[in-house]
């Protein structure tokens, strides 16, 4: 895609920092990507192009968005994505009577007056960094729900360092030297720097005359800024304790930093940095004190980019007290990161997963600029000669479905599969010739009957569907339905050479787990293992590409499709539940069961565009 950033950036903030490291996983994707900001240099590859976006000045807003459009216009720009609200409101501008969409990332609360939401400059997505900001601009913002996605900031974690930074077992283990070093990492202006002269005043002081072998680094840009009474306590803490007061400032090499730190104070990106490193942390943030991080508070301190947003307007009043009593306990026998938390923070903000995430969102908001809604989904099973006697009415005979077919081509419905999708929004293919009345038709399990009497009839009309199979070969009839109801019939499986004429008559294979199994009923472990395996398994057996899933039963919950996402599937397919577009829920789409006595009527309803939205009114789904 060609990307268009929008910053600004009069210091090197962590919206900033995000933006450039967001730029560069893109372009190692060989996506490419412009920033217009109001900095030069930034330590990026991408085209960089000046404009003052952080003057407000209503004629310097004027320059700025003719700059956006003359490069949005020039570039042939796919997508722009703004990170502060002034970027916003001139690319809202520069960008209108174009079909460009806009994604805004929020950073933080956003002040709560009438024009906030009056004008909803923030475009076609929004992507909040925590779950308490998404909250926020929902119940407060009054900002549509349905456009907001909850990413976070996505960290380049380094693999190792040459200091004192040591892996063993992929935990990071504290210095065991006599030396220990507490860090307050982050900006000295604003609320930031409020929480830096509390500390100075109220924290560090008990700690040093405590631990003699304490140093205090102070880190982070904007230290000219750091209120009066810092100032003030800040020169009292180096008149007391001379070098043991670290006054570094604004530095590149906060890595090295992190490896000679015994514990870091700080919110936000500073957090996962420090999580991810190994690194112990205390959660002050500008909104409130999130306690010392561990895997029982990892998921409420996350929810607040640990301490920096709160979801509802609230104190952020702190008690430092607390503070002060949580760094004295660690100190006296610190400890250090637990492994399994370092996993699942690098898990959840590893920057090329961030990076897939955003990517995602600007696929669903180019779809949705070119007012690509809901496309009817239909789930097919197996297609006999006659009628089965099963209590499982997922079958369609084979003159049924020919019908089907056949109604299919007088409505001038088109098949697509998922794969095709996917090539128009990321703009491998052109959105002007997204077909005009696109379906996608899909078959799950890989029933031999598919191959006898479903690839002939698809051929016969030139269609193209979807067909999800087990990683497991060795599965040859539907063994699940049988152990649960020995009287269900047995109804055999392709073989792999059957399963290789789909691909090579062009269908899209999707993954259906190795064994069929009902994935919440698993333990998550299990379940992921046949999630990825599935895919891994067909990719070498069939050799093609394997980029969504299809979940069996139609058994999903939140933790199974994140499982799906990590295991690097594009998409997952629900049955009955999902949302009214694909790109409403990328890992739950909604499909239509199909069954054997589906009348003309029935095949128009289950077709139409409003269908969805009177299944989910029928059945309160």
């Amino acid at each position: 895609m060609r990307i268009l950033h929008v910053v600004s950036a009069e210091f090197f903030a962590g919206s900033v920092a995000y933006a450039v490291q967001l730029a560069e996983a893109h372009r190692a994707q060989g996506h490419q990507v412009w920033i217009v900001a109001d900095a030069d240099p930034l330590p990026t590859g991408a085209t960089l192009v000046w404009a003052g976006i952080s003057n407000r000045s209503y004629r310097q807003r004027l320059r700025n968005a003719r700059i956006i459009r003359q490069v949005v216009k020039r570039e042939k720009i796919d997508v722009v994505h703004c990170h502060s609200r002034a970027a916003s409101w001139v690319s809202y501008f520069a960008l209108r009577g174009l079909a460009v969409p806009l994604v805004s990332t929020v950073h933080g609360r956003q002040h709560l007056h009438a024009s906030t939401s009056l004008f909803d400059v923030y475009g076609d997505k929004v992507i909040a960094i925590c779950d308490n900001l998404r909250e926020h601009l929902i119940a407060e913002v009054k900002m549509d729900a349905a456009k907001i996605v909850a990413i976070p900031n996505g960290v380049a974690f380094a693999a190792s360092r040459n200091e004192k930074l040591r892996v063993r077992n992929e935990e990071l283990e504290i210095d065991n030297s006599s030396l220990i070093r507490v860090a307050f990492i982050g900006r000295f202006n604003g609320g930031k720097g409020e929480r830096a002269a509390a500390l100075l005043a109220q924290v560090f002081p008990v700690l040093l005359r405590e631990f003699p072998a304490l140093r205090v680094a102070l880190i982070g840009g904007e230290l000219e800024h750091l209120p009066a009474a810092g100032k003030a306590a800040l020169a009292q803490l180096q008149a007391d304790f001379g070098e043991r007061i670290e006054v570094v400032g604004f530095t590149a090499d906060v890595p090295g930093w992190l490896a000679r730190t015994t514990l870091v104070i700080g919110a936000g990106r500073v957090a996962i940095e420090a999580l991810g490193a190994g690194r112990p942390v205390l959660a002050l943030g500008e909104a409130s004190y999130a306690g010392l991080v561990s895997e029982a508070n990892f998921a409420q301190a996350a929810a607040s980019n640990f301490g920096d947003i709160s979801a509802r307007q609230a104190s952020t009043a702190v008690d430092f007290t607390a503070l002060l009593a949580d760094a004295q306990a660690f100190l006296q026998a610190p400890w250090p990161v637990a492994a399994a938390l370092q996993q699942q923070v690098r898990a959840q903000y590893r920057l090329t997963s961030v990076a897939a995430r955003v990517l995602e969102t600007y696929q669903a908001a180019r779809m949705q600029k070119a007012g690509i809604g809901y496309i009817p989904v239909l789930m097919y099973h197996k297609i006999p000669d006659a009628p089965l006697a099963t209590k499982h009415q997922i079958y369609v005979t084979k003159d049924n479905f020919a019908k089907h077919l056949a109604y299919f081509k007088k409505r001038q419905l088109t098949p697509i599969t998922f794969a095709d999708y996917l090539k128009y929004a990321s703009g491998e293919l052109p959105l002007q010739d997204f077909p005009a009345r696109p379906i996608i038709l899909t078959f799950d399990d890989g029933y031999t009957d598919n191959y006898t009497n479903l690839l002939p009839l698809m051929q016969q009309y030139g269609y193209r569907g979807v067909m999800y199979l087990l990683g497991d070969f060795a599965v040859r009839y539907n063994r699940w339905d049988v152990e649960a109801d020995p009287s269900e019939p047995r109804a055999d499986i392709m073989n792999p050479e059957q399963k290789r004429a789909f691909v090579a008559a062009g269908w899209e294979i999707g993954a259906h787990t190795m064994s069929h199994s009902r994935l919440t009923a698993l333990p998550l472990p299990e379940a992921a293992a046949e999630i990825a395996q599935s895919k891994a398994a067909l990719e070498t057996a069939l050799n093609t590409g394997i980029v969504t899933f299809a979940y069996p039963f139609g058994d999903l919950n939140e933790a199974v499709k994140n499982a799906v996402r990590a295991a690097g599937f594009a998409l997952g397919v629900a049955t009955d539940t999902g949302g009214l577009s694909i790109e409403a829920d990328r890992m739950q789409v909604f499909r239509v069961n199909m069954f054997p006595n589906e009348s003309t009527s029935s095949l128009f309803k289950k077709t139409s565009p409003w269908y969805r939205r009177y299944y989910r009114w029928k059945r309160k789904k």
